[in-house]
């Protein structure tokens, strides 16, 4: 009888057919399978599939607010594009605010008095909004901003509740590939409707959408505390919990946001010079593939990274992209940092549900929602003047610099933090 020889670590895949591509064995190493199992471990819990796929449902409506809003007050109340920003940046501002309040009253109350208000609050600006004067409409904008169904927060909460703390870079990347995949689907379907029905129609649309995903999180209520601490949580003080190194992990954050949020900007304007701003949505497409891709590859690995780190490297990548004079140049130059842009805010979640004691956790998350959104709220502007003073090339130096000085000065904060502690350790 002949033994067959066994190769550790290797698993030799040889097709039947003859002169087949496939002829040739193929190799899968024993790593690359324990990475993707990581995955099938994740989604095997109960509850993971399930919520996945609402927030997957309630962030595309939530994608495209701003190409709906700006779209509507500009083509059906004929005002300027100015008059549109100054309702979104009402709009953001609710947003803003009312993540640490939200996510206190769920620690408090639970999930589902939270979801009732704000669905009701999303129905009723997102129905009556459409038939508003400008001015009725920049007053009620806040108000809607303020009643945003927390999808984020909410995801990320129960993702923690249920996924053990070994898994829960491989969820966090999950939530972050279905964040990448809704940033391609809402704006475009919303400028769909827009242009091609009424701009009516497409914030109707918004509504309707994130009312029945409010309604379904509402009937699934997924769990915000592990099963061992299901019971009423107990107050914690914010002075134990708010430390310097989750104020810094908010920083970092909101910086993320920040450089994504320029990037985009700039990427616009860099196209606009050169006469090719009809390719900024395959530029656009090309940036989110790759941050799914580098996303898919980070949630994968069995090694977390600084997110400090990533953000560094990431903000260092983004600064020569500028140098890009051609559609099909810029898309290869913003692969590299592209593809850190998941893991960056993977990292920082990982890190951020680390120092959230459970009791507060909601409030954490709000907390973190509402940097997000006021980072991606100031990148705009602050590249926008930037670009406007210099040029598009500098728009995406500005960008990355900024990104690299927080992560630089988070570090040396965090080093000469870590030397006394270290001291007092050897004494």
């Amino acid at each position: 009888m002949t033994i067959p020889r066994v190769v550790p670590h290797i698993t030799f895949v040889q097709c039947r057919k003859p002169y087949c591509r496939k002829h040739n064995p193929v190799r899968i190493s024993e790593h690359d399978r324990v990475a993707l199992s990581r995955y099938r471990q994740v989604l095997a819990l109960p509850g993971v599939l399930r919520l996945l796929l609402i927030a997957l449902f309630a962030r595309v409506p939530g994608a495209a607010v701003s190409v709906a809003v700006t779209m509507h007050v500009v083509l059906t109340l004929k005002q300027g594009y100015g008059a549109a920003g100054l309702v979104i940046a009402f709009v953001t501002i609710g947003m803003t605010l009312s993540g640490p309040l939200f996510g206190r009253l769920v620690d408090r109350r639970g999930l589902r008095l939270t979801l009732a208000i704000t669905t009701i609050g999303e129905a009723t600006f997102w129905f009556v909004a459409p038939s508003l004067p400008y001015s009725s409409l920049l007053g009620t904008a806040l108000l809607g901003g303020f009643l945003t169904l927390p999808v984020g927060a909410t995801s990320r909460q129960a993702l923690i509740a249920i996924v053990p703390p070994e898994h829960r870079k491989a969820a966090f990347s999950l939530d972050s590939i279905i964040g990448e995949v809704s940033f391609m689907l809402g704006p475009a379907l919303g400028v769909l409707l827009a242009t091609q029905v009424s701009t009516t129609v497409a914030m109707v649309a918004i509504g309707g959408g994130l009312v029945l995903t409010g309604a379904a999180m509402f009937l699934v209520d997924p769990p915000i505390r592990s099963e061992e601490n299901s019971g009423p949580a107990h107050p914690v003080p914010r002075a134990q919990w708010l430390t310097g190194e989750l104020v810094g992990a908010l920083v970092i954050t909101a910086g993320a946001t920040l450089v994504l949020a320029g990037t985009d900007v700039a990427i616009i304007a860099s196209l606009q010079l050169h006469g090719q701003a009809s390719w900024t949505g395959a530029v656009v497409v090309v940036w989110c593939l790759v941050s799914l891709l580098g996303g898919f590859v980070y949630g994968a690995m069995t090694r977390a990274v600084s997110p400090l780190g990533l953000m560094g490297m990431m903000g260092l990548l983004t600064i020569p992209i500028g140098l890009a004079t051609d559609w099909w140049w810029l898309c290869l130059a913003i692969v590299p940092a592209g593809a850190l842009c998941a893991p960056v805010l993977v990292a920082i979640s990982d890190w951020i549900s680390r120092l959230a004691p459970e009791a507060v956790r909601g409030e954490v998350m709000g907390l973190q929602q509402s940097a997000l959104t006021l980072g991606s709220a100031m990148g705009a502007p602050v590249v926008g003047a930037v670009m406007d003073a210099t040029s598009p090339a500098m728009g995406f130096a500005a960008a990355g610099g900024l990104a690299v000085v927080v992560a630089v000065v988070l570090l040396f904060r965090r080093s000469r933090v870590a030397e006394p502690m270290s001291l007092t350790a050897r004494l």
